[in-house]
């Protein structure tokens, strides 16, 4: 709250989800991967394949948060909603783990 009170500009609590990237010999390891990955649950995973072959499977869950607190240095929220948020982005935190 320290922090906030002395912002002057935007501030925004942000949290980003796990994200784990795997390299992959053949395109079958990455689809199999890719199933394993939707049917744990991580729906934003997806498989990119570059120029050179590269095969690249990133499996990102859908834990996001992104809410702004200050504006123009303004606190636009209240204490009580600051710490509700800090708890949201912990459990996020936990199922991550």
């Amino acid at each position: 709250m320290t922090a906030l009170e002395k912002a002057t500009g935007d501030v925004v609590l942000k949290f980003e989800p796990f994200v784990l990237h795997v390299l992959c010999q053949e395109l079958q390891d990455a689809q199999l991967l890719h199933s394993a990955a939707i049917g744990s649950g991580f729906r934003n995973s997806g498989i990119t394949v570059g120029r050179g072959g590269k095969i690249m499977m990133a499996v990102r869950s859908t834990h996001c948060l992104e809410v702004p607190l200050t504006h123009k240095g303004k606190l636009m929220v209240s204490e009580e909603y600051i710490e509700f948020l800090v708890d949201v982005a912990n459990r996020k935190m936990e199922e991550n783990t």
